[in-house]
């Protein structure tokens, strides 16, 4: 089960859990930091959404998936083992937190739930349309051409935010933060198809999915990332990978190998279509 926003997470990312949906907070497991850290030293225990794409699925062919096969490789495990729970309330507690596991491979910095490692890529949420319509060159939600315009958002988003004191929600088309995706199409798969069947003229979703959904439809559509919005809710976030606040040599174990292998993981994220951004706001292409 997943949202359209991930922040994976910000999905999102667990980007779409730690953006996007309402976690509450869980105390400690009993235990944990007094008798050392409870890490698997032979297997990858990773904790993940069972059906989450771009980021993770069953099938392993999500870019969370195939990094989580990195770091395995690079810290001498012999495996990758899941335990699979759907991005809901609850997720850490039933996942992290009750020992199953011993990673969330994308989580938003900041979130207290988890013990963040540094971030492995910086993203945003993106404003999507057709690149030869009316809307070409547009950047910013502020901008007078969407006035007019159905724009498609996922309901509870920062980006809602925006658009409201734009005055865009007027006309926009909302779309339900919860879906289970084990049964029904991600609604940033759904949005890019009600744009090429006219349904919206355009649609904010967080961007590691719409570049994704975007590749997949291979339509013409502009990607552009909403970095030069003024005020209102931040479009920007940091993904890093989520452990427990025990696990103090693990989260450096994972700082060291998300240093010495950024260029692997920026290729492996750029296949899937994530748009990146470094410190300042540009564009990481390679």
């Amino acid at each position: 089960m997943a949202s359209t926003s991930s922040p994976s997470l910000l999905k999102p990312v667990l980007l779409a859990c730690a953006l996007l949906l309402p976690l509450q907070a869980q105390a400690q497991t009993a235990g944990l930091g007094a008798a050392g850290e409870l890490v698997d030293p032979d297997v990858l225990r990773v904790c993940a959404d069972p059906s989450n794409m771009p980021f993770t699925d069953q099938s392993g062919e999500g870019f969370e998936d195939k990094l989580a096969k990195m770091v395995a490789t690079a810290t001498g495990r012999s495996s990758v083992a899941y335990t699979w729970f759907p991005s809901i309330t609850g997720f850490v507690r039933n996942t992290l937190g009750a020992n199953r596991c011993d990673i969330i491979m994308g989580y938003a910095q900041g979130d207290e739930l988890v013990q963040n490692t540094n971030a492995y890529y910086r993203s945003s949420y993106v404003l999507v349309y057709r690149k030869d319509g009316d809307l070409a060159g547009v950047d910013t939600l502020t901008d007078t051409r969407l006035a007019d315009k159905r724009i498609g958002v996922v309901e509870g988003t920062p980006p809602s935010a925006n658009m409201a004191a734009a005055k865009l929600m007027r006309k926009a088309k909302v779309y339900p933060l919860m879906v289970d995706t084990r049964i029904a199409p991600s609604m940033a798969e759904v949005m890019i198809g009600d744009m090429l069947k006219g349904v919206i003229d355009a649609a904010v979703i967080w961007g590691p999915m719409a570049g994704y959904y975007v590749e997949k439809s291979g339509a013409d559509l502009a990607v552009i990332p909403l970095i030069k919005e003024r005020g209102g809710q931040r479009m920007t976030y940091r993904i890093t990978m989520g452990v427990r606040p025990s696990d103090q040599e693990w989260k450096r174990t994972l700082n060291a190998f998300i240093r010495e292998h950024q260029a692997d993981i920026n290729k492996l994220l750029l296949e899937y279509g994530v748009p990146l951004l470094d410190e300042k706001d540009h564009s990481i292409t390679q």
